[in-house]
């Protein structure tokens, strides 16, 4: 089961960065491309939960669960909104979060 949640979350984030790069060019599939890569790694994030007793890494998998729903967010902002650039905060949220719970964990779990 492991082999296809990373499979999947390497499928979403590229087809999210596509679509979020593509989406500065107006092309109609890009914020469908987002949305799926979006959810992807939500779904994966989320279905991915932390077990052990560590309260900063109980946080940081909080944090990362925020993410992928600024994420998500993201995703529905570029369907209501299409001729505004909101989607660009709750990206920038949802980056900042990702990458820096991307660094972190392994820090903590590397210190145990």
């Amino acid at each position: 089961m492991k082999k296809y949640q990373s499979l999947i979350f390497l499928v979403g984030a590229v087809l999210l960065l596509i679509g979020a790069a593509s989406y500065i060019t107006r092309w109609n599939l890009s914020p469908y491309l987002y949305s799926a890569g979006a959810l992807a790694v939500a779904v994966v994030q989320i279905l991915t939960p932390y077990e052990g007793k560590d309260i900063t890494l109980k946080r940081l998998y909080r944090q990362q669960i925020f993410g992928a729903v600024f994420l998500v967010i993201t995703g529905v902002l570029m369907f209501t909104l299409p001729n505004g650039n909101e989607w660009m905060l709750t990206l920038t949220i949802a980056a900042v979060l990702e990458l820096y719970t991307a660094f972190r964990m392994p820090q903590v779990e590397n210190k145990k």
